[in-house]
């Protein structure tokens, strides 16, 4: 049985998940509380109490949903780096390994790739291309489709492409 302490200490901890943290909120000296921290963690009362009270707790927050919120909005606002870490943790939520095969038919992984491109943006998909094998073929063919669609020196919306 935890004293009134060690109880407020467990529930400080699920709160914090700080040791010297929730020992202050439990009303241990500020010198000592890094100390008492760590000494209340090794007690097998006290984990359990932590343990009991982690499956306590409740959140009317799904996760799932709020990642999926911040991953469209920093897709929707050009933050490629924030929408490729909400892909990360979304795939950690759901449960997807790197060594799970993931099957997609054809339409499916296109959707997905522009999806990619279109957080990346043209700069980037434009840079990426160029390393590719058959990039010089692309552009090739780029330039020539221009060439031909607007002879005298291209209108507004033609895509013009440099190659090094």
């Amino acid at each position: 049985m935890l004293n009134e302490k060690q109880e407020r200490f467990s529930q400080a901890y699920v709160l914090h998940r700080n040791a010297t943290e929730a020992a202050r909120a439990a009303g241990y000296a500020r010198n000592s509380a890094h100390n008492q921290g760590y000494r209340l963690l090794q007690l097998q009362e006290v984990k359990d109490r932590v343990i009991e009270l982690e499956q306590e707790l409740e959140t009317d927050v799904n996760v799932i949903e709020e990642i999926e919120k911040q991953y469209e909005f920093a897709k929707n606002n050009g933050h490629t780096n924030s929408a490729i870490k909400a892909l990360e943790l979304l795939s950690r939520v759901r449960g997807a390994s790197s060594n799970s095969n993931i099957r997609m038919d054809g339409e499916t992984l296109e959707t997905a790739i522009v999806g990619c491109l279109n957080v990346l943006g043209e700069e980037k998909v434009v840079q990426l291309l160029s390393k590719c094998e058959f990039s010089d073929g692309i552009f090739e063919e780029i330039r020539e489709e221009n060439a031909e669609e607007s002879p005298g020196g291209g209108e507004k919306g033609d895509v013009l492409v440099d190659i090094e």
